[in-house]
């Protein structure tokens, strides 16, 4: 298998690798390997499938890369952990489950790059909707017949109605849809759960198509570099098995998310020719832009003790597990059919800002990612966190191994306005969670707690207990300027020939909201590029747009 030659090689089998095998494929001639450094994600994997188990494979090597960041010096010097899916689907057969687009003037930001004018709303959204099934009902914002089944939270605990109407009373608004007309608002989100069980990229994508004679997915396959003749990529080097192979292609497409991708483009000699000098690595083309720019979303939990027994602590009970996963076994259904991140909503920290730049997600149950809880009884939390920092960090391979991590450096919080931005966000969640709505299930806040007031404070207890929202993004962005990676119309990668990048890392800035919807959206409209299709036409819908205070008042 190894040695031949096939018109296209996919390095990473995860959420946009699994959207450009299935599309790239379509064409029976046009021969497809898929490389995946990970395991398979077979049907009888709970640990996957089961919604509610979404906790377990993150810090399990049998599923996570495991990345860690270097010493965070705006953190106390913290090591922020990063899981990212290592297996088929990547991190979508890992995350939350939560599906969001992010909002419409995301992409209209991004347009106005030179270059980037067809990445506006209105040509985006087409591809949105071609991708997903939105059984909330289809319309000029959302798809009804894709691969992706999008299951609205029920949201039906009392908490969620509680959350939200104490949203309302705090001056904010419901929305029938985070991903439709506005994005501003709080209710229940789309989530990539359908019949009970996770439906990963993998699943909606690559596994129905699995059978194509052209197309062929490896596991356990890892790049360790891809191969140039001169400047034009004629293959990629694989480790498998203990051994070094090299596969052959026409054409090699990168897409193993904001991590992997530009590290195995240092690796194969694209960036910053001083750099790969220094660790030993001869360049080919010098792109100094990769790696560069890195950015993600950093969260907090602020939890509440609840004083009726509503919330789905119980469920944690080790006694009742045996039950809850039984149940889902046999009838996908219980608690083990829900990511239980059912429902939230989108906000603005302040009046001035133009678009909502806060992201809430609300849990009723006290508890963290590792299982950990703050209290025995019931309780509810919200995550919140700024969307759209103006943080920057960098990635570099540390040495030409492509079996080292490579170097993470994310400088949260270390930008005045990243600063404004969290005490903002601190003062948001705390009057939304004590309005009166909240006030009969209310025991109290358990996490940061109530000797946690003023603006130093606050910043304190984010830089000691904040965590990553796991949306790294925008490390080999797209773009025409001499920092840019990826063209803008192909994605193809500048300065050389038969090489492309497709997946977060091409971001030009990170979108408001979880980036898997992204993400998916991003390969859908590559491929038709890639197959030199005619790109869907733009359907320029309005959207909500928010006019700052300043504005209102000015004549």
């Amino acid at each position: 298998m190894f040695d031949e030659r096939y018109d296209v090689v996919i390095v990473g089998g995860g959420s946009a690798g699994s959207v450009l095998a299935n599309r790239l494929s379509e064409d029976p001639d046009r021969s497809v390997l898929v490389l995946e450094a990970g395991r398979s994600d077979p049907w009888w994997d709970v640990l996957v499938h089961m919604p509610a188990a979404l906790v377990f494979p993150s810090g399990n090597p049998l599923y996570d890369w495991r990345y860690t960041s270097e010493l965070e010096p705006h953190l106390h010097g913290r090591r922020v952990a990063h899981a990212r899916g290592k297996l088929l689907g990547g991190s979508s057969s890992i995350n939350g489950m939560i599906f969001q687009r992010g909002n419409p003037l995301d992409y209209e930001r991004w347009a106005q790059a030179p270059g980037m004018e067809h990445w506006d709303h209105a040509h985006c959204l087409p591809y949105f909707k071609r991708m997903e099934t939105c059984l909330a009902g289809a319309d000029e914002f959302r798809g009804g017949d894709g691969p992706l089944v999008l299951e609205r939270g029920p949201a039906t605990n009392p908490l969620f109605q509680a959350f939200f109407d104490a949203a309302v009373q705090a001056g904010y608004r419901r929305t029938d849809d985070v991903n439709g007309e506005r994005q501003e608002g709080f209710g229940p989100f789309d989530r990539n759960v359908h019949r009970g069980r996770r439906l990963s990229a993998s699943q909606a994508y690559l596994r129905p198509v699995a059978d194509r004679p052209n197309l062929t997915v490896l596991t356990r396959a890892m790049a360790a570099r891809v191969v140039f003749e001169g400047t034009r990529a004629r293959g990629v080097d694989v480790i498998r098995g203990g051994r070094l192979r090299r596969v052959l292609a026409d054409e090699v497409i990168l897409a193993g998310g904001a991590i992997n991708s530009p590290a195995l483009l240092q690796l194969s000699g694209i960036g910053d020719a001083d750099h790969l000098r220094r660790v030993g690595v001869r360049p080919v083309a010098h792109l100094p832009g990769v790696g560069q720019n890195l950015q993600d979303h950093l969260e907090v939990y602020l939890q509440h003790a609840c004083t009726q027994p509503v919330s789905i602590a119980p469920g944690l009970d080790w006694w009742r597990r045996p039950l809850v996963g039984a149940q889902w076994l046999l009838f996908k259904r219980g608690l083990g059919a829900s990511n239980h991140f059912e429902g939230g909503g989108f906000a603005r920290s302040n009046p001035e800002v133009e678009q909502p730049n806060l992201m809430f997600h609300f849990l009723p149950i006290a508890v963290r990612y590792d299982g950990t809880a703050p209290t025995r009884g019931h309780g509810y939390q919200v995550h919140v966190g700024p969307m759209l920092s103006d943080v920057r960090g960098t990635l570099r391979i540390r040495s030409r191994d492509p079996r080292v991590a490579p170097e993470l450096r994310f400088n949260y919080l270390s930008t005045p306005d990243d600063r404004r931005q969290w005490v903002e966000a601190i003062h948001v969640a705390r009057d939304i969670l004590g309005q009166p709505a909240l006030a009969p299930f209310d025991g109290g806040e358990l996490s940061p707690g109530p000797e946690v007031r003023t603006d130093e404070q606050i910043l304190d207890w984010v830089a000691r207990d904040a965590e990553t929202a796991l949306h790294p993004s925008c490390s080999a962005r797209m773009g025409t300027d001499d920092l840019a990676v990826v063209d803008p119309d192909g994605l193809a990668v500048h300065g050389v020939e038969g090489l492309r990048v497709v997946d977060a890392s091409v971001m030009p800035d990170i979108t408001n909201a979880n980036i898997y919807a992204p993400v998916m959206m991003i390969a859908e409209k590559a491929a038709d590029r890639i197959r030199g299709l005619d790109p869907l036409p733009p359907e320029p819908v309005a959207f909500h747009r928010h006019r700052p205070v300043s504005e209102e008042s000015s004549p």
